[in-house]
């Protein structure tokens, strides 16, 4: 089961599905309900000016996340380490003919008006793609990369897409080199194990769809597409194209993980030649700066964090990249703290693991780092501002943290909120003892 449809059957079962029948606009109107239900799973049934329907919240809980991955909330950070140090290829290669009823040629003039695009809020650039996963290869070796990019639509075949410098970015850099453009396929609409897949941080020569593959025990399949050299995941709609060579379009404004606006940059162009359709396709929209959106952009850094805490502290438990942080400027880490430097030592590794952490905290194990409430009684129990705080000024943050400097730079601050060893009684939570 490595499609959207099937997943959604288990989802309808275990989860709120709420479906919206009434006619419902793309600008706006969309993003209005899906505001007001953010942990939700939505079904927009009747969207003004198209036959199409839209999803949205198939991950914007850790439950749901957890339930793609068939394990527990607390396991889903080693769940995730085991299929990046264990990538499966994937030989079950089918085609589009066999996959899509909807193929081929429409006309580019009006491609992408054939999917409903919302537009989120009122000073957005324009309609955006939010779940797009590009696959493309790298021109000089053949590796695949599969990564989330928000895309603007443009004029008729052609959005603009936002590429940070990561893999993409590096096969467009190589593929302008050689004056050519870079083939690309865009999924829209997948198993949710499937697009984390897509969102974890692995090396340049590895393949986020083998990382898939092994979420799905093996049995995943990939598409091969028409008119491009791309196997692309089980998907409700493909589009083929390619990222044009010297050429670039503004894009944004667009409201980032912070609920604030980013800035318009001076961005690649796509143009898109081909589109492939489910039988009533769902487009999967994602709100921007909701839990959705938080959590797939960030949930994947977790394991990565971990795994550089561990080499400093092997008793760690278990990293959370906080919701009320954006799922990236904050931290909770549980350890099992063996010696009293542990805490501080877990902090530096922390936050040099994950540039963009801003504040970290790290408690003890009877803390449960999904619970604010028990992070937040850490943090009054436990800490004593002179001794157990770590300010570091002038460090390398996130864009995204609207306090940075023009430079990027900005103040981290650690927190080690776990028990004195020497005085453990003093601090045994009763309530917890006695259970």
């Amino acid at each position: 089961m490595d499609n959207l449809k099937d997943f959604l059957q288990v989802l309808e079962q275990e989860f709120q599905v709420i479906e919206v029948d009434q006619e419902v606009s793309l600008e706006y109107e969309v993003a209005k309900i899906l505001k007001d239900n953010p942990k939700d799973l939505i079904i927009f049934n009747n969207i003004a000016g198209s036959d199409k329907r839209i999803i949205s919240g198939i991950c914007n809980t850790r439950e749901k996340i957890a339930r793609s991955l068939d394990v527990k909330v607390p396991e889903i950070g080693s769940r995730i380490i085991k299929a990046m140090e264990n990538p499966m290829p994937i030989t079950d290669i089918q085609s589009t003919r066999d996959n899509f009823p909807v193929s081929g040629k429409p006309d580019l003039k009006e491609i992408l008006k054939e999917i409903p695009i919302p537009t989120y809020y009122k000073n957005d650039a324009g309609p955006y793609i939010t779940t797009g996963v590009i696959i493309a290869k790298d021109p000089e070796t053949g590796i695949r990369n599969a990564s989330i990019h928000r895309m603007l639509v443009k004029e008729g075949n052609r959005m603009g897409v936002r590429i940070v410098p990561r893999n993409l970015y590096t096969y467009h850099q190589k593929a302008e080199k050689l004056d050519e453009p870079l083939e690309i396929a865009i999924a829209i609409g997948m198993h949710p194990a499937t697009l984390l897949a897509s969102c974890t941080s692995i090396p340049i020569t590895a393949d986020e769809l083998e990382v898939a593959n092994n979420f799905h025990q093996g049995e995943m399949k990939l598409i091969k597409c028409d008119t491009v050299d791309i196997e692309a995941p089980d998907c409700e709609i493909l589009l083929e194209g390619q990222i044009l060579p010297h050429e670039r379009t503004e894009e944004g404004p667009f409201v980032d993980l912070t609920d604030t606006y980013d800035v318009i940059r001076r961005e690649p162009v796509i143009e898109v030649t081909e589109m492939h359709l489910k039988e009533d396709p769902l487009f999967h929209a994602i709100m921007p700066a909701g839990l959705e959106h938080k959590l797939l952009q960030g949930l994947p850094q977790e394991p990565r964090i971990f795994n550089i805490v561990r080499n400093t502290v092997p008793t760690v438990k278990n990293v959370v990249l906080t919701e009320g942080g954006c799922c990236w400027l904050h931290a909770a880490v549980s350890i099992q703290k063996q010696t009293q430097g542990d805490g501080k030592n877990v902090l530096m590794a922390a936050l040099t693991a994950h540039p963009s952490l801003k504040h970290c905290v790290v408690v003890d194990e009877d803390i449960d780092v999904f619970n604010n409430d028990d992070i937040e009684y850490a943090i009054a129990t436990r800490v004593k501002g002179d001794d157990d705080l770590i300010v570091i000024p002038g460090a390398r943050g996130s864009s995204l943290d609207p306090t940075a400097t023009p430079d990027g730079t900005t103040t981290k601050i650690g927190i080690d909120a776990t028990k004195p060893l020497d005085k453990l009684e003093k601090f045994e939570r009763v309530s917890r003892s006695e259970d």
